[in-house]
């Protein structure tokens, strides 16, 4: 038996590294997808076929002796043979998202995995398949938020919170560019440096905590009235905290103040540190000619609705 599922990336609008702190954040899910099948095999083995890497291993071993990237998957395949009483599984990954550039790779792997695994045995929710979702991208990032799965698996933009998260209806003149500054970083180490700037700033990091939760609030009324001129000034505003907690490098703010030369705001998307920047725009050609002038590769991303798709 097969089963199939697709997930799409991400990207976070607003509220990267201060969600984990409670000040909550605004995700777009776009229209690039990793789609991931399972299947039943008689061998005892968990196998995992990527473009980024392979695994055939025994069931059973510890998660952290597994590759960091495979590791999700791995967790997700044991857990339902442990589950389920069947020999083995094997794993296909086929990805249209850059592995390490903050779109949600990994997550969408998660959201995309736990569906098809699941899928062998049963039917479940989207709330089941994120909360086996979360759960494995805990093997690799203990303290995630969570958020990237949710807008992974739900699709759209959403606002995500301690309360849980919503969607949000945008206007039509939401135009995202996306520019890739060719360099991959390390989420885990990008997270550690964050909180040891907290740690050693605390009453300087809470305030920032505090307007964060402030530009999320009066994005997601902007959002709904399509005001593209005041959501770039949020983002510019954003992109001022990214660069005192020192997740941004001379690359990446180079980019950012290409984007916003030529757009009504841009900033860094995902952990920083490498990755990507986007830039808002009301749909026209200045901020991609701008970003590809300057020797770096862009695409403009459309938002993704569906979400979570699964086949079987």
């Amino acid at each position: 038996m097969k089963s199939t599922a697709s997930a799409p990336g991400k990207i976070i609008l607003f509220g990267e590294h201060f969600v984990v702190y409670g000040s909550g954040a605004i995700l777009c899910a776009i229209d690039r997808r990793i789609t991931v099948t399972a299947e039943e095999t008689m061998e005892k083995k968990i196998h995992i076929i990527s473009e980024i890497g392979s695994l055939k291993a025994e069931p059973g071993i510890p998660a952290c002796d597994v590759d960091c990237i495979l590791r999700p998957l791995y967790h997700l395949a044991d857990t339902a043979l442990r589950s389920h009483g069947i020999p083995g599984i094997k794993v296909t990954v086929k990805s249209e998202i850059p592995a390490g550039m903050g779109l949600g790779s990994s997550s969408a792997c998660c959201v995309a995995g736990a569906a098809a695994v699941s899928g062998l045995f049963s039917d479940y929710s989207r709330e089941e398949i994120l909360h086996l979702a979360v759960n494995a991208e805990r093997t690799i990032f203990q303290d995630t938020s969570g958020a990237d799965c949710t807008v992974c698996t739900h699709g759209g933009i959403i606002r995500y919170g301690g309360d849980g998260h919503e969607k949000i209806d945008a206007g039509q003149n939401l135009g995202i560019i996306v520019a890739s500054s060719g360099a991959t970083h390390s989420t885990k180490s990008v997270v550690a440096k964050v909180k040891k700037f907290r740690n050693a700033n605390p009453a300087e990091f809470s305030g920032m905590c505090d307007a964060e939760s402030d530009i999320i609030r009066d994005v997601k009324e902007l959002l709904e009235q399509g005001d593209i001129a005041q959501l770039g000034k949020k983002a510019n505003q954003n992109q001022r905290y990214l660069e005192a907690i020192g997740v941004t490098n001379q690359t990446l703010q180079e980019m950012v103040r290409i984007g916003q030369g030529a757009s009504a705001g841009a900033k860094i998307t995902g952990a920083g540190g490498g990755g990507c920047v986007f830039a808002l725009t009301d749909g026209g050609p200045a901020a991609a000619d701008a970003f590809r002038e300057g020797g770096y590769e862009c695409f403009a991303a459309g938002i993704d609705s569906d979400g979570l798709i699964v086949f079987n």
